[in-house]
Formats: C-alpha cells, sequence, structure tokens
C-alpha cells in the first residue's frame, strides 16, 4: 500500500502554523506568483489538468466549475463576478473545513484569491458560521497578513 503524503495538515504540528510565517515557510504563497505568471484562462485549464476536486459532498471537478463562468463579458452588460467560499460545514458528519481554517487559514487566503484571478472577480466572500468565533478570528487575521504582505489589495 503507497503511504499517503500529508498535503493540508502538513505542518500543523508546527507552533502557531495559522501565522504567514509558518505559511511562506512552507512554499506559502509560491503558488499565487505561478498563477499570477499565467493568463486567467491558463489557470483554469491547469486546475482541470490537475483533476482537482471541490471538498464537498459532491467532490465536483473545480477547473470545470470555473470554466462556466462567462470569461469574456466586459462593457456596459457585463455582470459582477463574486467569488463565493462556504465553510459552513452543516451536514452531519463533515469536520473538514473548521480544522483546516483554525490551523492553516491561509491555505484558504492564497486559494481564493487563485480562484479570484481565474475567474476574473474581485470580490470574494467566506461563509463561516457564527458559532466558530475562534476560526473567523484566525481567517481574518490572515487576510490581515496577506493584505499587510502585498498578496491581497489593489494592484
Amino acid at each position: 500500500m503507497t503511504p499517503l503524503t500529508p498535503v493540508l495538515s502538513r505542518f500543523w504540528d508546527e507552533p502557531e502554523p495559522w501565522t504567514l510565517q509558518t505559511y511562506q515557510r512552507h512554499e506559502g504563497y509560491q503558488a499565487l506568483r505561478t498563477a499570477l505568471g499565467m493568463k486567467p484562462d491558463d489557470v483554469i485549464a491547469t486546475v482541470k489538468e490537475s483533476g482537482l476536486r471541490g471538498r464537498g459532498g459532491a467532490g465536483f471537478p473545480t477547473g470545470t466549475k470555473w470554466s462556466f463562468i462567462p470569461q469574456d463579458a466586459t462593457g456596459a452588460g457585463a455582470k459582477p463576478k463574486y467569488l463565493v467560499i462556504n465553510a459552513d460545514e452543516s451536514e452531519p458528519g463533515t469536520c473538514k473545513d473548521i480544522p483546516l481554517l483554525f490551523t492553516t487559514p491561509h491555505f484558504l487566503v492564497e486559494g481564493a484569491i487563485i480562484a479570484a484571478y481565474a475567474i476574473r472577480t474581485r470580490h470574494a466572500f467566506v461563509y463561516v458560521r457564527g458559532e466558530v468565533v475562534p476560526v473567523l478570528r484566525r481567517l481574518q487575521n490572515a487576510v490581515a497578513e496577506a493584505y499587510e504582505a502585498g498578496y491581497l489589495g489593489t494592484n
């Protein structure tokens, strides 16, 4: 049997894995640098080819989902686009989003920036349950760190 290689949890045992400093030490935001060096359509094609799937129950192919969004809409008739990330975990027995967001929120922030770039939007929203205040605080801190480091902003 082939041993599994942790990806999202690979540095959970380090002190403060939720910080930007720890995330960058583990090649955090390197995928963003790569994506920003590509055209948005090429990012979508790369994600399609990778076989990446959503973490929800359907496991829908991410690149396919992104390709459904009209990419050439510009001018007066263009409709706004939004990236919405559902971290609700309201299904019975689910426990994937909360541990990830609490321990390594920069994974979500980096992924959101890449997704927003690929689908050509400047607006992203993350839905988190009101009961998980510590998770919300970690995510807000990660977003603030990303702004301060220049990963988020108007450029």
